[in-house]
């Protein structure tokens, strides 16, 4: 259909008094009380038959038009009608109304995540002269440290030499593409005075921006001027001086710890009463499967495990297989606690054990985390369950197992040898559990657990994390231990290794983290664990109790 022909006559733009009226004042009752007079801005009245082809080529009634075709009276709330032929336009994220502050970033924030000048939304930034040159300080090297310094100085190269670039009115951070940003870049051109107390050293770089900050926020009052660092120190310094400080909290994928998926529900107590009627069961080969309805469907993710216990009825175990609408199937269970399902001799001692191992030797799923405090058996049961599904099963062609080496106390210095030679002081964990994994034959002598002992680590590779990059892994059972040493970029650059038929299992203790600059709430284990739930390949447990000894249980709760 082709478009109706455009009008012979349009309205002046409306004038700056009629932006203040009210968008839903009726036109009508406009032109009954006023008659316009022979100076006013607005149009003689359109005929009828006159049409817009921007309006949808609609007669339009007597109202003025601004620029886009609008009325004044629907501007607010109309949508543009899309011509045949023409992109949409993409719609922007709402910005926020309140006051834009003014952000004064310290140089480790920075170096921590390079890509954070976009992720202030409409907020100002500013870049202390000092800070400039300490991250010419730190670029050069391979560590990631260096990587991000490198990574930002471009970032900043690119903002100042983006066309139209002023650095004095300041750099429109989306000009580089990033449209998320909505702020501007200020970098320090003057010297700024300052009245900090004699006793803080001038000669030292986190003085100095401290400085800044006071300079502009008499500066620029009574606009927020807020001082963004990753050092505690600094930030401590800062509230003593009366300052407004914050830590960068956008690396963090959680703010408390509490919130972390741990992988299981307790069902209520009045499950069965509730839920009883409506619950549909079948029996499919060795499970049981059960279809639940109700208020609890929406809390729930794919492969969490559900449980009820209570006294004097049944106990229930299952894994959530499917979410459809407001529906949700449940399948019990393989007990690995009894000796017939022993995995490689081993058989688990509690219910979040159980439900691990469950994850673990389920080829369906390609991704699990496992996070618990020291015993609760992470390293035994992923071994033992890579074993079994290596030699026995031929389901995966080897065991690759890699960790991050962060020492807990001081570095005894270089390791000499091969690759392997030299993880083999970090992976102390893996011998203490082929140990144990070794001692559950004992029917076949001293020789045959020499051969056996050959055998596995035949097929157990130890990797360093410094040269995966680039690699690819086919049909391997890959096992990251320590990760929460792990930044999120650190994690993902290990999980993109997967190649078709390979499982890799994430294992940590976020209550051990040896990394500086990394929390619990930063860790790339919680990263990984959040972005990971509800996928229908991929599991996680927070494994509760220690197995290991008495000892090792109580000297985990009192010291």
């Amino acid at each position: 259909m082709p478009l109706p022909p455009a009008p012979t006559k349009r309205a002046a733009l409306l004038p700056a008094q009629a932006y203040d009226a009210p968008a839903r004042s009726s036109h009508k009752a406009a032109r009954k009380s006023e008659a316009p007079g022979a100076d006013a801005p607005l149009a003689e009245r359109p005929k009828v038959e006159d049409f817009d082809p921007r309006a949808g080529g609609e007669a339009q009634h007597a109202v003025a038009f601004l620029d886009d075709g609008t009325t004044a009276e629907k501007a607010g709330r109309r949508k543009p009608v899309q011509v045949e032929g023409e992109q949409p336009a993409p719609r922007k994220k709402a910005r926020s109304t309140g006051p834009r502050k003014l952000f004064v970033l310290d140089t480790n924030v920075l170096m921590h995540d390079p890509m954070c000048l976009f992720r202030f939304e409409e907020h100002d930034i500013f870049l202390p002269m000092i800070v400039l040159e300490e991250l010419d300080g730190h670029k050069k090297g391979t560590t990631e440290v260096a990587r991000n310094a490198r990574q930002a100085s471009r970032s900043l190269d690119q903002l100042a030499g983006a066309q139209g670039a002023d650095i004095a009115a300041g750099l429109k951070l989306d000009s580089t593409g990033h449209g998320e940003a909505g702020g501007n870049l200020f970098f320090q051109t003057q010297s700024l005075a300052n009245h900090l107390p004699p006793s803080l050293p001038q000669g030292k770089a986190d003085n100095q921006i401290l400085g800044v900050v006071q300079a502009l926020r008499e500066q620029h009052a009574p606009r927020d001027v807020v001082l963004v660092s990753k050092d505690i120190n600094m930030r401590v310094k800062a509230r003593a001086l009366g300052l407004a400080t914050e830590d960068y909290r956008n690396d963090k994928t959680l703010d408390d710890l509490d919130l972390m998926y741990s992988g299981a529900l307790a069902l209520p107590a009045d499950f069965w009463a509730k839920h009883g009627k409506t619950v549909e069961s079948w029996q499919s080969g060795q499970h049981t499967y059960y279809r639940i309805s109700g208020p609890i469907v929406p809390s729930l993710f794919i492969n969490q495990f559900v449980y009820f216990e209570a006294p004097g009825e049944p106990s229930l175990y299952a894994r959530v297989t499917e979410i459809r609408g407001k529906t949700a199937v449940l399948r019990t269970l393989k007990d690995y606690g009894h000796l017939k399902n022993a995995v490689w001799g081993i058989t688990t001692r509690n219910r979040e054990q159980n439900f691990a191992m469950n994850l673990l030797m389920d080829p369906e799923v390609d991704f699990v985390s496992l996070t618990g405090t020291a015993g609760t058996g992470k390293t035994l049961m992923a071994l033992a369950a890579g074993l079994i599904q290596v030699l026995d099963e031929r389901r995966y062609s080897e065991i690759i197992m890699t960790r991050a080496t962060v020492s807990v106390g001081e570095d005894i210095g270089f390791l000499p040898g091969t690759e392997e030679e030299k993880m083999g002081p970090w992976m102390g964990a893996l011998d203490d559990n082929l140990e144990v994994l070794g001692k559950t034959d004992t029917g076949a002598g001293e020789w045959g657990r020499a051969a056996t002992n050959e055998l596995i680590r035949s097929r157990i590779k130890i990797k360093s994390m410094n040269f995966m990059r680039g690699r690819t892994f086919l049909n391997k059972y890959v096992i990251i231990d320590e990760a929460q040493n792990l930044t999120p970029k650190q994690m993902k650059t290990l999980i993109t290794r997967a190649g078709p038929g390979t499982k890799i299992i994430c294992m940590g203790n976020l209550a051990q983290i040896d990394t500086p600059y990394l929390t619990e709430g930063s860790s790339g284990l919680t990263f990984a664990v959040d972005k990971f739930k509800g996928w229908p390949h991929s599991g996680h447990i927070t494994l509760a109790r220690g197995e290991r000894s008495r000892l090792a249980d109580f000297a985990s709760e009192v010291l």
